[in-house]
């Protein structure tokens, strides 16, 4: 039992982070190499995961109680929301990114997140800073070294490791995979995925509100993923004139596609609330940083002729921002708690807690605001 409840959760957070780099490198080399459109690889991504999402959330749900209506327009309204902001601007802005840009970037960007959920928030006014306060001293610390981290990786990538990569993958001509774009333009790339951090941000704010209202969670996730990939392919049908792109074929770019919806609506989610069950809502955001050291990794051993120094350190230095920020966000929440059960009066605070994560604190706390 010990080994379960602690290493086993540890284990399985880090292999699901360590496969998300592996997926994404195979999309940037499907992308760079094939000429996959990112535009439609949204697309068949998210139809192919509501095909998978649609059983998997009646059967998840089965068993559950609560019967509340779920196609009135409110839920929908913030379903369609839900859509358009983490399927169709954040996924669609984020490949693109990719496609001009390499893991390493979408590692460092994806680690500014808490730093940006901050600021939204404060501009939201959903939150009032204490100058005072640990907590608020952190996230203020935190945001400062993520937009650091941010604006190094974007104007400075440094020299590369090595100019030939020093493993297996050098004796193999054509390499199998690309790690950097072969149609590089790093700072639109950077751009790209910092307003796809900030159209999550937005849709973390959307997403807890609406589990509250509407609690049984992989419902509402195969909603807006349908959604999500009925917006996404009119866009992409805008964006994407050449009708040669949406046929597919038995090559790397439908291997991508396929693993990256059976992961992304089934095993990653699965394995999140199995160790949010065992460890705490918590849990999974303490592992989000390990994409950092897997992708510097790969980019030095297998990639090491396209892999800068600069690009390396800036990402590390959004992850050190990513853990500053998240402990001020985390102690905050604690000082929080302790007021609501002091004074058992409800309070509100900014809304943080990914989706997936909010219905495990509700089932653990009740009523009590993130």
């Amino acid at each position: 039992m010990a080994i379960v409840e602690d290493i086993l959760p540890c284990t399985a957070m880090v292999i699901i982070e360590m496969c998300t780099i592996f997926l994404t490198i195979m999309a940037s080399t499907a992308m760079s190499r094939l000429g996959m459109s990112s535009f439609v690889f949204v697309v068949y991504t998210n139809a192919l995961s509501s095909v998978i999402l649609l059983p998997f959330s009646y059967f998840y749900h089965r068993k559950d109680k609560i019967h509340a209506p779920l196609f009135t327009f409110p839920i929908l309204s913030r379903v369609f929301l839900l859509g358009l902001l983490g399927v169709t601007i954040a996924q669609n802005l984020a490949f693109a990114g990719l496609s001009y840009s390499s893991p390493i970037v979408a590692c460092g960007m994806a680690n500014m997140i808490p730093a940006l959920t901050f600021i939204l928030a404060i501009f939201l006014r959903k939150i009032s800073i204490d100058v005072k306060s640990q907590g608020s001293q952190a996230r203020m610390i935190g945001t400062v070294i993520s937009i650091i981290g941010g604006m190094s990786m974007t104007y400075y990538k440094g020299p590369v490791v090595k100019q030939y990569s020093p493993l297996f993958l050098q004796l193999a001509r054509p390499r199998l995979l690309v790690f950097t774009s072969t149609h590089e333009n790093w700072v639109l790339g950077c751009f790209l995925f910092v307003t796809a951090s900030l159209a999550l941000c937005a849709w973390n704010i959307i997403q807890a509100g609406t589990i509250r209202k509407y609690p049984q969670v992989m419902k509402i996730v195969f909603l807006y993923t349908l959604f999500g990939t009925i917006q996404s392919a009119i866009f992409a049908f805008v964006m994407e004139k050449d009708l040669n792109a949406w046929r597919l074929k038995l090559d790397m770019e439908l291997l991508v596609i396929v693993l990256t919806a059976i992961f992304g609506s089934l095993i990653r989610s699965s394995v999140q609330m199995w160790c949010m069950r065992l460890k705490g809502p918590s849990f999974p955001l303490y592992f989000k940083p390990v994409g950092i050291p897997t992708a510097s990794t790969c980019g030095c051993l297998l990639f090491a002729d396209t892999f800068h120094y600069g690009s390396m350190l800036s990402a590390i230095i959004c992850g050190m921002g990513y853990y500053t920020t998240l402990w001020g966000q985390l102690n905050e929440d604690e000082q929080t708690s302790k007021k609501i059960k002091g004074s058992m009066l409800p309070t509100t605070s900014d809304e943080k807690v990914p989706l997936l994560q909010e219905r495990e604190e509700e089932e653990e706390q009740g009523d009590s605001k993130v």
